[in-house]
């Protein structure tokens, strides 16, 4: 990884206040042409191995980044992880890999659809230590392939500062979303970042395309990552030291015990750029 993005104070500010950053232009064209190429080539198939299939019109794979090595340049894309550093620190790894297509609906489907609802990532974190007690743990870089840029068209819907909240996300009565809902407009090659505790949900699709999306998750190494607990040999032959570290694998060959978790690779991109190792701003 050889690139610096600079994460600005209103960035920092934004993040911190409403959970959420908007990233404009993350991936190229060469590179959006490719991922589509192979998550057509993924969905396309019979396989059922990482599946995540919840209906007819919401399809994807988990841990994709093993299932095609076009996926693998997301880890440590140019633009997003510097970003992802300067909020978290670089005690990081890898959460989870998500291919997302989703689906057009079917003529006379209600607008209050959501594919999925509502919700908060991270396992059953909320659930052990209840919404009250939900730190900042993780986030994700949800990378858009398709043309979002009007409503409807399948975007991952945010509640802005619901990262904040202590208890479950009001939903007025008769409304199917809280009173904030954002709906983002994207381009393909647009990102969005959020972090675990931000409360989302899949808007409807009503265009005649499907929505096509690559979530790169990561969140602290003393975590269980989502999608995997120990990564195939074979995937992790592929990789580059930074990208290893970033998949759970040790790269550090001292035997002895080491109290800071041994050698980080990352360290030496934060020394390199002036970026503090541990999270800042909270």
């Amino acid at each position: 990884m050889q690139g610096y993005t600079e994460l600005t104070e209103t960035q920092r500010v934004q993040f911190r206040n409403e959970g959420y950053l908007i990233v404009r232009n993350a991936l190229n064209e060469d590179m959006i042409g490719r991922l589509i190429e192979a998550g057509d080539r993924l969905i396309g198939t019979e396989e059922r191995f990482n599946r995540y299939q919840t209906s007819d019109f919401y399809d994807g794979f988990r841990n994709c980044i093993t299932m095609d090595d076009a996926f693998i340049p997301l880890l440590t894309n140019e633009i997003t992880l510097p970003i992802v550093i300067q909020l978290l620190g670089s005690n990081l790894q890898l959460s989870t890999s998500h291919l997302i297509h989703r689906h057009p609906d079917p003529p006379g489907t209600p607008n209050t659809i959501r594919r999925p609802g509502w919700h908060r990532d991270g396992g059953g974190i909320s659930r052990d230590l209840g919404e009250d007690r939900f730190p900042r743990m993780g986030l994700k870089c949800a990378f858009y392939l398709t043309d979002l840029s009007e409503p409807n068209s399948g975007v991952t819907m945010l509640a802005p500062g619901s990262n904040q909240l202590t208890e479950r996300i009001e939903i007025p009565e008769g409304e199917t979303d809280p009173a904030n809902a954002l709906e983002p407009l994207l381009n393909p090659g647009d990102c969005v970042i959020f972090e675990y505790r931000t409360w989302h949900a899949g808007a409807p699709n009503f265009t005649q395309i499907t929505r096509k999306a690559v979530m790169i998750g990561y969140c602290y190494r003393w975590l269980k990552p989502m999608d995997f607990v120990k990564q195939e040999l074979s995937f992790l032959d592929k990789l580059s030291r930074i990208e290893k570290y970033l998949a759970g694998e040790e790269v550090d060959d001292t035997q002895e015990f080491q109290p800071g978790g041994g050698y980080n690779p990352l360290n030496e991109w934060c020394e390199q750029h002036g970026v503090e190792q541990t999270r800042q701003g909270m």
